[in-house]
């Protein structure tokens, strides 16, 4: 099993959304982040000026099989980029063990219903 984060723009989340579940991934986590990149500038909109160097994304988390890894990050991939500074990361861990609390299946057999 992998554990798979991505740090995308919070304007691709809908468009990721899709395209996972049309990669019959059907279950993540996900929340709104900040971080601080690499590129600093200011912007100004109607004379206010605007500190840009603090980023607002979106993080997915995602625990799959071993399988479904290439099909996961080539799902996020194709809808997340932009091929703009900014689209993001995606992070692949390893995960030793998962447990289903309702029934206490562990393994790989915990993360999807074998119905």
């Amino acid at each position: 099993m992998k554990k798979i984060e991505a740090i995308i723009r919070k304007t691709k989340f809908d468009e990721v959304k899709e395209a996972l579940l049309d990669a019959d991934i059907e279950w993540f986590s996900y929340y709104d982040v900040r971080g601080v990149g690499k590129t600093r500038q200011e912007r100004i909109y109607r004379g206010v000026v605007y500190d840009t160097s603090y980023i607002e994304r979106t993080m997915l988390t995602i625990v799959v099989r071993d399988v479904n890894v290439e099909r996961t990050v080539n799902a996020i991939l194709k809808t997340a980029q932009t091929s703009e500074i900014g689209d993001g990361r995606i992070f692949i861990s390893p995960v030793d063990d998962a447990v289903r609390i309702r029934t206490g299946e562990r393994g790989d057999i915990s993360l999807y219903d074998t119905n």
